[in-house]
């Protein structure tokens, strides 16, 4: 469970994005930052997660607010990701793990008794002046991408 709270400043971060960019929390100030970590490109629940945050790209620009994906697959992977499955949101590669780390969402994890590292699925959404209104940990896909719209729209006014 992140330790990052509601009315925290967001941490700052700076990552290589799919297409071969770079995104930086501080290049959205003025702008509302939806920013979501996902275990891993082309798996049926982050897949299912990033097409329904795509989906909504027209609220959420409405909303005055840019949606973010971010795991620790590389650069070449989310590219990959993103033309398969015709995503329309930016993709950060956390290779380093700083960001994740950050955030608190590089967590052990369990499957079939073994334990291991890996992202806790978790959202955060981060005002126009950088600080955390609300976050998600341990999100369920299904309603998800729409219910972080419906908060973005409330704080956007």
């Amino acid at each position: 469970m992140t330790t990052l709270k509601e009315g925290m400043k967001a941490p700052e971060f700076e990552l290589p994005t799919d297409g071969g960019g770079t995104v930086r929390l501080s290049d959205f100030t003025g702008k509302i930052v939806i920013l979501y970590f996902y275990p891993k490109d082309s798996t049926p629940g982050c897949t299912t997660e990033a097409i329904d945050f795509s989906s909504l790209k027209e609220g959420f620009e409405k909303a005055n607010a840019i949606v973010i994906g971010v795991s620790r697959d590389s650069v070449k992977r989310h590219d990959n990701f993103k033309v398969k499955n015709d995503l329309k949101v930016i993709l950060g590669a956390d290779l380093e793990g700083r960001v994740t780390e950050d955030y608190d969402v590089w967590v052990e994890k369990s499957l079939y008794g073994r334990k291991y590292m890996g992202i806790q699925r978790a959202t955060f959404l981060i005002d126009s002046q950088g600080l955390i209104q609300k976050v998600w940990p341990k999100v369920k896909v299904k309603g998800h991408a729409a219910e972080v719209l419906a908060a973005a729209q409330s704080l956007s006014g």
